[in-house]
């Protein structure tokens, strides 16, 4: 079980370090202490990148750890932030040492600070707020300073409060002119009742916020210490503490009842995050990524408000039996407009994050288009089913419709098995390295796809984003070494070319009272067969077709302490030579997108997207409030065209394919949804252009079919 848990926990393969834990003698009877001897140990002997503890880490943790305290410097004064300076180059000492003094003096004034806060923070709502006044919060706060005293504290605390307030009133505002156009006896309420109305809810959440708090223990502000400490190494390093590995266990178990949505919290709500493939929101389109959701409604109760709400308790809410309703009051991402939205709960299924095909109809010829949302596989069985196998079946289908090109879609597929990589990137070359993995210890081995049989040698395009990352980034590189596929899409694919094992810290211990958790820690580095790393860098893309997310930061890059890109020897390879015009379609087709209008139209929304990223201020005047939103709106019409934007691409079903699911009518309609949305892919539609570009020097080649299972 162990084993079934780390191989789903790893992103991107089947290949592990074939380590001995040894177990040496840990006696420490201070359990914190202990936990520290054991991560040393177990970073020291299996992490992939040795890294020495010295003042520039002392630093950097104890950076990284005050951050993670009090990131917007809401609870310590500046006294405090000087009296913990004291230490800034003495943590190295202190982890050498085991030594706790540095956290327990952190924990201690962080405790009392909280206390502080949660005794002024009512006198702060006691009185309605003016939001004709001309003023501004702060939200910089990698420069701002900590507070001088407590007046600045209370000071931050009363904008904080008073932002949210604002927002909570605008979407009363909103509410109410809903309310009186639909109901005609509808009693309209002052100003004054609805900027008490949204103080009296800010006053209501941050209670929530501070019982959250007040329920954590010094076990988990000390977890939190220990992980400014591990993710110095790298951005995928992680201490769970007992609970924590605990919840970690139930999301790789999958299924459950609910929208279908990913979420976060944010100051105005709950945010989307993602959307999950085949899910209610998915389906429905109704609600996108970005948007978010205010409150949360059922039955016939009044909806509950879930703006600073915990995670935990507003998930609760969303969350309820299959097919029963939930309605979502949502704000909208793009323009700012309330919209109560129902939604009838169902059962997350894996079945729509398998393999999926569609013909495609352009010019009088058939292409074929294979989605893939992960590389999955059975992992008590691997033969019982994997993605491999699921798109071997697919490709032989679409043959026989007689295709001229095949485009392999890897968008958002966040990767899986690294076996899996190998058998796929089979299907399409003769034989040869696929991948190669780079251990702890510098051990280095090269991953091969040994069967000569092809399935697929004609024209083909693999389609990648930013979010395309692990597995996928290792078969859209084995492809684009070989000459074999086109790569198509975002600049960059997202760029982790690590592998992570989960290591239960118990297990170094015999007859022990305490449970230590787990660390997930970083064990391998993938390559290219070029030599190069996916890491940070990832698959640059052959033709790059911008998207809405082309200027945000998303990416390995983006996160704190990625490992380095690097390059080692290349794998003997031979490059395919099928194609006689391939660097001519890459050019010409480059060309075409910077000279494409709807491409530049997307390239403008997308900057503009970025540049509202990460405010440094905000406004706290209603009226300036307003004026933002209606000037947001206003720009945003000129992108009208990228919502209205259809292809001249036609999608039919595999011969049969219709009659086979047709007992299903939930696979049936998400796939005609599913192609319904293929007609606003302007990505897809480059990447047919492509495929009828691109000419093969042999013509009407028979495939090498063969048995490979």
């Amino acid at each position: 079980m162990k084993r079934k848990l780390i191989i789903a926990f790893i992103t991107i393969s089947f290949v592990f370090a074939s380590w001995n834990l040894i177990n040496p003698s840990f006696q420490n009877s201070n359990k914190d202490k202990l936990l520290i001897e054991i991560v040393k140990y177990v970073l020291e002997k299996y992490h992939y990148n040795s890294i020495e503890i010295n003042d520039e880490f002392s630093v950097k943790m104890f950076d990284a750890y005050i951050e993670s305290l009090d990131s917007q410097k809401k609870y310590f004064l500046a006294s405090d932030y000087n009296e913990f300076k004291k230490y800034r180059l003495k943590l190295d000492d202190q982890l050498i040492k085991y030594d706790l003094s540095f956290f327990n003096l952190s924990h201690e004034i962080l405790i009392k600070r909280i206390s502080e806060v949660e005794n002024f923070y009512p006198s702060l709502l006691d009185d309605s707020f003016n939001f004709n006044v001309q003023e501004e919060i702060n939200l910089d706060f990698e420069n701002i300073s900590f507070p001088r005293n407590e007046k600045e504290r209370k000071d931050r605390w009363r904008k904080q409060f008073k932002y949210t307030a604002l927002d909570i009133y605008d979407i009363k505002i909103s509410d109410q002119k809903l309310n009186i156009s639909n109901d005609e006896n509808y009693i309209k309420k002052s100003e004054k009742e609805l900027i008490k109305e949204s103080t009296d809810l800010v006053k209501k959440n941050i209670k929530n916020v501070f019982d959250l708090m007040n329920d954590l223990q010094r076990k988990d502000w000390f977890s939190t210490y220990l992980n400014s400490f591990v993710i110095q190494l790298d951005p995928h390093t992680y201490y769970f503490k007992p609970e924590d590995k605990e919840r970690f266990d139930m999301t790789i178990s999958g299924k459950f009842n609910g929208i279908g949505a990913r979420l976060s919290k944010e100051e105005g709500g709950i945010k989307i995050v993602d959307i999950i493939l085949g899910g209610p929101l998915w389906k429905d389109k109704k609600i996108e990524i970005g948007d978010e959701i205010i409150k949360v409604g059922e039955n016939d109760n009044d909806p509950v408000d879930v703006i600073g709400m915990r995670l935990e308790d507003a998930i609760k809410l969303i969350k309820g039996p299959k097919d029963t309703e939930v309605r979502l009051t949502v704000r909208k991402n793009m323009d700012g407009e309330i919209k109560v939205i129902p939604v009838i709960r169902d059962e997350i299924k894996l079945e729509e994050t398998y393999a999926k095909s569609t013909l495609i109809k352009k010019n009088n010829k058939t292409y074929g288009l294979i989605s893939l949302p992960k590389f999955y596989v059975d992992f008590d069985n691997y033969n019982n089913r994997n993605c491999a196998s699921d798109v071997k079946k697919e490709i032989l289908k679409l043959k026989q419709e007689g295709i001229e090109g095949l485009v392999l879609d890897l968008r958002n597929n966040g990767g899986g098995s690294l076996q899996t990589v190998v058998d796929m990137t089979g299907l399409f070359i003769k034989e040869g390295p696929v991948v190669q993995v780079k251990s702890f210890g510098d051990r280095k081995q090269v991953v091969y796809d040994k069967d000569p049989s092809i399935f697929w040698d004609g024209p083909m395009v693999v389609l990648v984003n930013q979010m395309s990352a692990s597995a996928s980034e290792i078969l859209a590189a084995a492809l684009q070494d070989y000459n074999r596929a086109v790569i198509v899409g975002s600049t960059q694919s997202f760029g982790k070319g690590t592998v992570q094992n989960v290591i239960d810290l118990n297990r170094f211990l015999s007859n022990s009272q305490f449970d230590l958790g787990a660390l997930k820690i970083t064990t391998d580095k993938f390559y290219r067969i070029n030599g190069g790393s996916v890491q940070v860098e990832g698959v640059k893309s052959d033709i790059t077709i911008p998207n809405r997310l082309s200027f945000i930061p998303i990416g390995e890059n983006d996160e704190k302490n990625p490992l380095k890109w690097d390059q080692i020897d290349s794998a003997n390879y031979e490059k395919w030579n099928g194609y006689y015009n391939l660097n001519e379609v890459i050019n010409s087709g480059n060309d075409q997108i910077k000279k494409n209008k709807f491409a530049l139209l997307v390239k403008e929304n997308a900057k503009w997207i970025a540049s509202k990223q990460n405010p440094k201020s905000l406004t706290l005047n209603y009226i300036d409030y307003k004026k933002s939103q209606e000037d947001d709106k206003n720009y945003l019409t000129k992108f009208e065209g990228i919502k209205n934007y259809k292809n001249d691409l036609e999608f039919e079903f595999i011969t049969n394919e219709e009659e086979a699911i047709e007992n299903s009518k939930e696979i049936l309609e998400t796939r005609k949804r599913w192609k319904k949305g293929l007609q606003s892919d302007f990505q897809l539609n480059e990447g047919l252009k492509v495929l009828e570009n691109l000419k093969l020097r042999i013509i009407n080649k028979k495939s090498i079919i063969a048995n490979k299972d």
